[in-house]
């Protein structure tokens, strides 16, 4: 079936880490340094400026917004309007620090992109950051290419991160300490189609059927799929798709994060403001992490 893209907001520089949380959606406009909320009806509101670019988000059991700090490589918290340093991820994030997801015990894995992406650095490989409530950041995976979305499951057992760079989607067992094992490929996406036009992952969300939706910027699209690789459904959009994230009253509104360009330009993104947050219904709600 063809699904109807509806457009909640625009005139965004570049909208990523779209989050669900407490009847509210929450997401981070890069370039105007701002977190949002966002509601159905397309109120929003400024929660948040970030001078050094916010990106992934998430919260502590108590309420406490967590927000990735992208280009000074910081985790902040934002509690009774006080933005606070949680940790400097400076020494292991091999440049910018971009995407997140908070567990239900406040842990905190962070993605960074590895390497300068803007002066055509060569592409390689980085890590995963855990940092735990009130303790040092660490690493919690090592040898991935350039970490992206991420997912817990349900049960919080599994961890699932995508791999921009390598086309794929990763599976950890997470640990009683929260650290993680039993590394497996969850979805590789380049044996997913058969015309040569990868999809690659950026942000991602957990479907209560087991199955992620994928923001897919290489072919200008959100795709739905199972573990083992395979696309249950396809929506394209008009321009790139960034991030996804379920959420609405009954989690069957997939928000969409949708721009004009990756961002390589901030000067662009900021005149061109192409960015859009679109909103569309699915038939199965969202479940997990984020």
């Amino acid at each position: 079936m063809e699904r109807k893209l509806k457009t909640l907001m625009d005139g965004l520089t570049f909208g990523e880490g779209p989050r669900w949380y407490q009847n509210k959606f929450y997401f981070s406009d890069f370039y105007s340094h701002k977190v949002y909320a966002l509601d159905l009806n397309g109120n929003y509101e400024v929660i948040v400026d970030i001078p050094n670019q916010p990106s992934g988000l998430g919260w502590l059991p108590d309420g406490t917004m967590l927000i990735v700090s992208m280009t000074d490589r910081k985790l902040l918290s934002f509690k009774n309007n006080v933005l606070a340093e949680i940790a400097d991820l400076s020494e292991l994030a091999g440049f910018h620090c971009n995407d997140m997801v908070v567990d239900v015990h406040g842990n905190a894995y962070i993605g960074n992109f590895g390497f300068n992406t803007y002066s055509g650095e060569e592409v390689k490989s980085t890590n995963l950051i855990l940092v735990r409530p009130g303790e040092e950041p660490c690493v919690a995976a090592d040898d991935v290419m350039f970490p992206n979305g991420t997912v817990i499951t349900e049960d919080g057992k599994t961890l699932i991160v995508g791999e921009t760079y390598a086309a794929k989607l990763t599976a950890f067992d997470i640990n009683d300490d929260a650290s993680l094992s039993n590394r497996r490929v969850w979805a590789d996406l380049t044996n997913s189609v058969d015309d040569g036009n990868v999809p690659v992952p950026d942000g991602m969300c957990l479907d209560a059927e087991g199955a992620i939706w994928v923001a897919s910027p290489s072919t200008a699209e959100v795709i739905r799929v199972k573990e083992g690789g395979e696309i249950l459904e396809s929506i394209p959009v008009e321009t790139n798709a960034y991030a996804c994230m379920l959420g609405g009253d009954d989690l069957k509104t997939l928000f969409i994060c949708t721009s004009n360009a990756s961002g390589v330009d901030p000067d662009s993104a900021l005149r061109e403001k192409s960015g859009k947050i679109e909103i569309v219904e699915v038939d199965v709600p969202g479940i997990g992490r984020p």
